[in-house]
């Protein structure tokens, strides 16, 4: 009886194909959470900032716009009230989530400018209206109101809410997640959530043209010789 072993291997990318593909290194992985800073703070940024005012945050120092804030609590207060049957701890923590949630939303989501961002040239693109409130300055008096506006709030909910610990937890929750895009260390500073990596290590070749060996593929009429694949066989009685 004869037993026959047939194994098989092709030839190595050096003489390949020029349409051969090789991925070295490890695959893509994706982070849980990943924080980068966006933008630089060059001088080239800072003249290009103060060509214009920035219509889109330079509202908050003016006359009114402090108070706005106070009007507007008021008015949800009210509102919320006229529903049937609402009760004054679930009233209070609404406006205070309500107030929150759009503070976060105006001032710490939304990037950019809506209207004439090419005559800045596209230095704002990517920072909020809080990165962009009196060019990026901290603790200014326009800061300081929009940082105690939330507190102040919390601190009055906590207080007709009758000190309920699960509204206590759920205010302050909400209180934390806003103040912390307004401090001074994380300016400029983005948390992204499930971003995909670049591999370690040697990069993968991102064209299908390989490097050529040196030798030239034989071909006939014009036509290229698919690649060789090189067959052992061992035979044994």
């Amino acid at each position: 009886m004869a037993a026959t072993r047939t194994s098989s291997s092709t030839l190595s990318p050096k003489s390949a194909s020029p349409g051969l593909s090789v991925r070295t290194g490890r695959e893509r992985s994706s982070s849980i959470v990943k924080i980068e800073k966006v933008g630089e703070e060059s001088q080239e940024e800072a003249l290009d900032q103060g060509v214009y005012d920035n219509l889109n945050a330079e509202w908050v120092n003016r006359k009114g716009a402090w108070l706005i804030h106070l009007v507007l609590i008021l008015t949800g207060k009210v509102i919320i009230d006229t529903i049937p049957g609402m009760r004054q701890e679930i009233s209070w923590t609404l406006v205070n989530l309500l107030y929150l949630g759009l503070s976060y939303l105006m001032f710490h989501y939304v990037t950019g400018i809506p209207f004439h961002s090419d005559l800045h040239g596209g230095v704002y693109d990517n920072l909020t209206m809080w990165e962009q409130i009196d060019e990026g300055a901290q603790y200014t008096p326009a800061k300081k109101w929009l940082l105690i506006m939330p507190i102040t709030l919390f601190l009055a909910s906590t207080h007709f809410t009758n000190y309920d610990p699960w509204l206590f937890a759920v205010n302050l929750t909400a209180l934390v997640l806003v103040l912390i895009p307004k401090l001074p260390a994380f300016h400029r500073y983005r948390v992204r959530f499930m971003v995909d990596e670049e591999p370690s290590g040697v990069g993968t070749p991102t064209t299908p043209n390989f490097p050529r060996s040196g030798y030239a593929t034989p071909s006939r009429g014009g036509v290229s010789i698919p690649p060789i694949t090189v067959s052992e066989v061992e035979s044994r009685l």
